[in-house]
C-alpha cells in the first residue's frame, strides 16, 4: 500500500514515467480513486514552493519536489514507492505547499 510521503514512480499514459510524492493523508488514500502528488524534477529553481530531496532521503540524485504543479491522478497510476520521506521531510513540503496555496 501507498501512503502519504511516499515517492513513488508514476506511469501516466500519454506522458514519461516521473517520480512524484503523494500528498493526499495515508486514510483516506485506499477509499480515494484519485490521489494528490507533487511531481520531482532535475530542475532547481531556489524558490520556498520547492523543497530539495536526493540520496539522503533514499533518491538516487539530488532534485526538488515542485508544489506549484500538483496533479490529482488515479492512484493505479503509482507503482511501488521509491523511497519514503521521514517526518521533518514531510513538514519542509507542507511548509512549501502552504506557500504554493497561500495559506502560509
Amino acid at each position: 500500500m501507498v501512503n502519504r510521503g511516499d515517492v513513488c514512480w508514476v506511469e501516466l499514459p500519454s506522458e514519461k514515467r516521473r517520480p512524484a510524492v503523494v500528498l493526499t493523508r495515508t486514510e483516506a488514500i485506499p477509499v480515494m480513486r484519485k490521489v494528490t502528488v507533487a511531481f520531482l524534477t532535475g530542475t532547481v529553481r531556489d524558490i520556498p514552493t520547492e523543497v530539495r530531496l536526493g540520496p539522503d532521503d533514499g533518491l538516487p540524485k539530488e532534485c526538488v519536489a515542485s508544489l506549484d504543479n500538483l496533479r490529482a491522478i488515479n492512484r493505479a497510476l503509482l507503482s511501488e514507492p521509491i523511497a519514503g520521506l521521514s517526518g521533518p521531510r514531510m513538514h519542509e513540503v507542507c511548509k512549501a505547499l502552504a506557500i504554493a496555496t497561500g495559506c502560509d
